[in-house]
């Protein structure tokens, strides 16, 4: 948290009058126009009263706060589309004298001085922020301003590539496109309301319409939030650690179901696959080079053979399709999921448009008409997702082709990509939704799979949404970046931020989408990288082919590695999506999140870590022999691939391989990883591996795997899982480990074997006790390595290797 002179020293056991001492001292700006008249607790809600409106105060949490302002004349509006946590009591009590009102709590502690007027909050006998001049009204847009430190990184306002610290910027909050960006971009489809500063806070300003976030681009340390209209709410989120914040954040907002496991695969992808015929000789290629695939995904062709003129059709082109049903069963019977790409657009000359406009699921102009517009594909209408009716209307849709056997769905242009400002939806105009749109239809998408399908992982690919998205399974990609060096340069920091702000399952299009570029290296250093990020989903123009099955032969040879590694690495991604879901913890984490403290990593990103225990760095420039990587210092780190040992806390140079980029594993990790497969459908679990990477500098360390079916919602939460808990001891003479199964109430799939897999040993191991059995490290030695087989006749079995 922040540093002198705004340290407190026991602020909790100062009085207000010294309070009203020290903080005219601070030599903040203030609101010298705003006037105290007073305050009142109601319940959990203490109402600040002051000349031009009022102040309503509520906690969550001891660690998230939230603050509105509503002004003279105004009503407050309770409706957040983020916020999912109730209010609880955790105020401890308030102290007033005549110029200082102190809320006290265990955590976020808040001053509010009298005259001149200002609210600053604390945490830990820190101020965490104040604000400036707090509500301000401009001719175009209301604000909300705050103080910010001379040397204080931030980061936020959704998915950009600016760089990791984005203090300087103003950045729009109006979700949309940037076809072929490159390693700047100042708007993406994630423009999110959201602050998150190097000092461990985060401010959301909880409100849909569009706007500003302006991060001191005037450079008088001051932080803006602008919009045209709606609620001037924030929440401020503080916690322990960076791990902590976010968990924070995704408590108050919801957190990330688990996917299906499926989802975890490799995908085949393009835009777009014109036929039934095409998309089964592709799989059939796939299966051919044994390259393992999960799913297909059908772009806008599976509705019309033409671009132009046939969006909103939302049934199959059946010219083209001619079974569609029987071609989804057949792929499904080799282990692939068929994924559409659905728009909410309803072209005027589709064959829904008439049903569309009799049963008024449209957003209007102001005389209540469809609202009628030419965009890119054709002239449209846009089906107004805040109307239940046609939330209703289209819901059906998927409905029924969720019954055909389609297992996900990819909602494209759903910014909207083009919405007129004098368009209506039946909750207001287009500027005050646009920034919901896509958060509204997954959230459709999403409960309609709660009523309809129940037993079943809804896969929701969004190219935007809001706040809270992650609760409704939203999965985020990047957008049409450009295949270039430059498009993928920008892909680790879009990824790393998102996860901060709740979003852990960004991704990008591996190889890059925008443009006929053939550079064999890029694609390659591209589906490498892919191994360590959330989905992996090459997909491109298809002018240029972006399934590897279609590349040269030393370009489909690298990318088959890549890819079976990524299914090698099946347990552990699935372990990532369980902790995310449990705890919001992202996937992809930056440097800083290992060592808070050390202001050298928070603008590093390409090279990151991948859950707790793998550090990557992405090969992102043509022509690179080698590269330098810095190794955080809390634990020793070894090659993933040739089990070279580098100290924590120093940088060394890397000379880079062709067929895999620079991976290491923390010393003392339990990596578990699955047989090869084909497809994930082979992956039971029955059998998996258990890496164990030993190193004698590491005394003590801890792991798990967890395992479910893999389909179940909330497989967890009914008992229907397992959890395979690690330990390890080392004194010097014998490694102690620890293998112990937590079985929930309703497990019926289970793990039988664990084969334990010792890594790195430095020296001989004499002897090895199984629980109380004795062997000789002969027992278990194969190709170097010790490999001792696990069956969990009980459920703990202890293991000792005696040096």
């Amino acid at each position: 948290m922040k540093t002198n002179p705004k340290k407190f020293p026991g602020v909790k056991r100062l009085s207000s009058l010294l309070l009203f001492f020290l903080i005219p001292l601070l030599g903040l700006s203030q609101n010298q126009d705003r006037k105290y008249s007073g305050h009142q607790v109601s319940g959990d809600t203490v109402f600040v009263k002051t000349s031009d409106g009022d102040y309503r105060i509520v906690y969550y949490t001891p660690q998230i706060v939230e603050t509105s302002f509503i002004p003279t004349g105004e009503n407050f509006n309770k409706k957040s589309h983020a916020v999912v946590l109730s209010p609880a009591k955790v105020m401890q009590g308030i102290e007033e004298d005549d110029n200082t009102l102190k809320i006290d709590t265990e955590g976020i502690d808040i001053s509010i001085i009298k005259k001149p007027f200002q609210v600053a909050y604390y945490y830990k006998d820190e101020m965490v922020i104040s604000e400036k001049e707090g509500f301000l009204k401009g001719k175009e847009h209301q604000k909300l301003n705050f103080n910010l430190e001379d040397k204080e990184m931030l980061f936020g306002g959704g998915a950009r590539a600016l760089g990791m610290n984005r203090r300087g910027n103003r950045l729009e909050l109006y979700n949309k496109a940037h076809y072929g960006y490159e390693d700047r971009a100042e708007l993406l489809n994630y423009s999110l309301p959201i602050v998150i500063s190097s000092e461990k806070y985060m401010l959301h300003f909880d409100n849909a319409p569009i706007g500003f976030l302006d991060l001191d681009s005037s450079k008088n340390n001051t932080l803006t939030y602008e919009t045209i209209s709606g609620r001037k709410t924030y929440q401020l989120i503080v916690g322990e650690t960076w791990e902590t914040m976010v968990g924070n954040y995704t408590l108050l907002t919801g957190r990330q179901p688990m996917p299906p496991r499926w989802a975890l695969g490799n995908f085949s992808s393009r835009f777009g696959y014109h036929s039934q015929k095409e998309v089964l000789e592709t799989i059939q290629k796939f299966k051919e080079e044994n390259i393992p695939v999960d799913a297909v995904i059908l772009d806008l062709f599976w509705f019309g053979k033409e671009m132009m003129g046939t969006m909103g059709n939302l049934e199959f082109e059946r010219d083209s399709f001619p079974d569609p049903k029987k071609m989804i069963s057949r792929l499904e019977d080799q282990g692939v999921k068929t994924i559409l790409v659905t728009e909410p657009f309803i072209l005027t000359t589709s064959n829904r448009w008439e049903d569309a406009v009799k049963k008024e699921v449209l957003a209007t102009d102001k005389k209540g008409k469809p609202f009628t517009y030419d965009f890119y594909f054709g002239n449209t209408g846009l089906v107004d997702i805040f109307k239940p009716e046609a939330r209703d209307w289209f819901w059906d849709i998927y409905k029924d082709l969720s019954e055909m056997g389609i297992s996900g769905w990819w909602g494209d242009l759903g910014e909207p990509e083009v919405h007129p400002a004098n368009l209506q939806h039946v909750t207001g105009s287009a500027n005050e939704m646009h920034n919901i749109y896509g958060h509204s239809w997954a959230k459709m998408i999403y409960e309609g799979y709660e009523q309809d399908f129940p037993a079943q992982r809804p896969f929701i690919l969004m190219r935007a949404g809001a706040a809270g998205s992650q609760r409704f399974g939203l999965i985020p990609w990047s957008g049409d970046v450009n295949r270039s060096w430059g498009g993928l340069q920008s892909q680790p920091e879009i990824s790393l931020q998102m996860g901060l702000q709740g979003l852990a399952y960004m991704h990008s299009d591996l190889g890059g989408f925008a443009g006929d570029n053939l550079d064999d290296k890029l694609y390659a250093r591209w589906l490498q990288y892919g191994v360590f990020q959330p989905l992996y989903r090459p997909h491109a123009q298809e002018a240029v082919p972006s399934e590897p099955v279609f590349r040269e032969p030393q370009t489909k040879r690298l990318a088959k590695k890549a890819i079976e590694l990524r299914y090698r690495l099946l347990p552990y991604n699935y372990n990532l999506a369980w902790e995310n879901n449990q705890s919001g913890i992202p996937l992809m984490r930056p440097l800083f999140f290992e060592e808070p403290e050390n202001g050298d990593l928070f603008e590093v990103t390409d090279t990151y870590l991948w859950g707790k225990d793998f550090l990557v760095s992405a090969v992102m420039a043509d022509s690179l022999l080698e590269k330098q990587v810095y190794f955080p210092g809390k634990d020793n780190w070894f090659d993933f691939y040739s089990g070279k040992k580098y100290k924590g806390g120093t940088t060394q140079t890397i000379t880079l391989k062709e067929d895999h980029i620079p991976t290491f594993v923390r010393g003392g990790a339990f990596i578990p990883m699955a047989k090869p497969v084909q497809t994930t459908r082979d992956y039971k679990g029955e059998v998996v591996e258990v890496h164990y990477h030993y190193d004698p500098e590491k005394k003590k360390s801890a792991g798990y795997l967890y395992h479910d079916d893999g389909t179940t919602p909330e497989a967890f939460e009914k008992g229907a899982y397992e959890k395979i808990n690690f330990e390890s001891a080392f004194n010097g003479n014998s490694l102690d480990l620890k293998i112990e199964k937590e079985k929930g109430s309703n497990v019926t799939n289970e793990v039988q074997l664990i084969e334990l897999i010792i890594e790195n040993l430095e020296r001989p191991v004499n002897v090895v006790w199984v629980n109380t059995l004795r062997f000789t490290s002969k027992n278990f030695m194969h190709n170097g390595k010790l490999v001792i087989p696990i069956r969990f006749d009980n459920n703990i079995t202890t293991v000792k290797l005696e040096f």
